[in-house]
């Protein structure tokens, strides 16, 4: 009866283990998008210059460069000097923003 036990017991191990290996790692994963500033918006050719903070999820440090956008869109309602939270990707040798918006207002 104590072999039994043992085995299921090990079993039950194992079976914790792989379910901790399966789940998502939330905790460890860089937070999606960045936070930045508009500096030049050029709509022609669909890209735009972002003074930005780090960018986790691209090992990107702080500076300031010139991003394709994915949808020309994404430019609309934007202007130099708005602050933004953005999302970008690498695709095809440049980075490319997915996904733009204004920040809210900083709360005094």
């Amino acid at each position: 009866m104590r072999n039994i036990a043992s085995r299921a017991a090990a079993g039950f191990g194992a079976l914790m283990a792989s379910l901790a290996l399966s789940l998502p790692a939330a905790a460890t994963e860089p937070a999606p998008g960045a936070d930045g500033e508009v500096r030049r918006i050029d709509r022609a050719q669909a890209r735009v210059t972002l003074r930005h903070g780090e960018i986790r999820a691209l090992d990107m440090p702080p500076m300031t460069m010139v991003f394709r956008v994915r949808d020309p869109k994404l430019l609309d309602g934007l202007a130099v000097g708005d602050k933004v939270r953005f999302e970008a990707v690498a695709a095809d040798g440049s980075y490319v923003v997915t996904a733009i918006a204004k920040a809210a207002p900083a709360k005094p």
